[in-house]
Formats: structure tokens, C-alpha cells, sequence
């Protein structure tokens, strides 16, 4: 029993780390385009920098939801692996 206990324990630690690896990788490349894309915008068309940085920062907000569901289901396996 004990080691049944020990392979959900270790199933769930490694993923956690996996969940949380890739779950960034995305939103992270993802943020990156979005600011060399406004920084280009702002670059172009200085006049209109307000817009493009409230646009920008709307766009990190929702790109950035995703990073922080996959926190939140590491943090479950987390849990998990804790209270197994």
C-alpha cells in the first residue's frame, strides 16, 4: 500500500511540474509577441501610444489567464501529491 501511495505521490509532483512547464511556454512566447508588435505600433504611429498601450495591456491580461490556470492546477497536483 505504501508504495502505491508513493507512485500517486510521485505522478502527481511530476505533473505539476509538467502542467506548469508547458503551461507557460505558450503564454509566454505569446506576451512577447504582443509587446515587440506594440513596441513596433508605438514606434510607427507615436501619436496613437495611449491606444496601443491600453490594447497591449488588455491583450497581456487575457494572454496571462492562461499561465495563471495552469498555476492553479499545479497547485492542485500539488495538493494532491501533499494529502495522498
Amino acid at each position: 500500500m505504501d508504495l502505491a501511495i508513493a507512485y500517486v505521490k510521485i505522478a502527481a509532483y511530476l505533473g505539476a511540474a509538467f502542467v506548469l512547464g508547458i503551461g507557460v511556454l505558450g503564454p509566454a512566447l505569446g506576451q512577447g509577441k504582443v509587446g515587440a508588435t506594440a513596441c513596433e505600433n508605438i514606434g510607427k504611429y507615436p501619436e496613437s501610444s495611449n491606444k496601443i498601450r491600453g490594447a497591449m495591456f488588455l491583450a497581456m491580461g487575457i494572454i496571462e489567464t492562461s499561465a495563471i490556470y495552469a498555476l492553479l492546477i499545479s497547485a492542485g497536483l500539488i495538493l494532491v501529491g501533499f494529502w495522498a
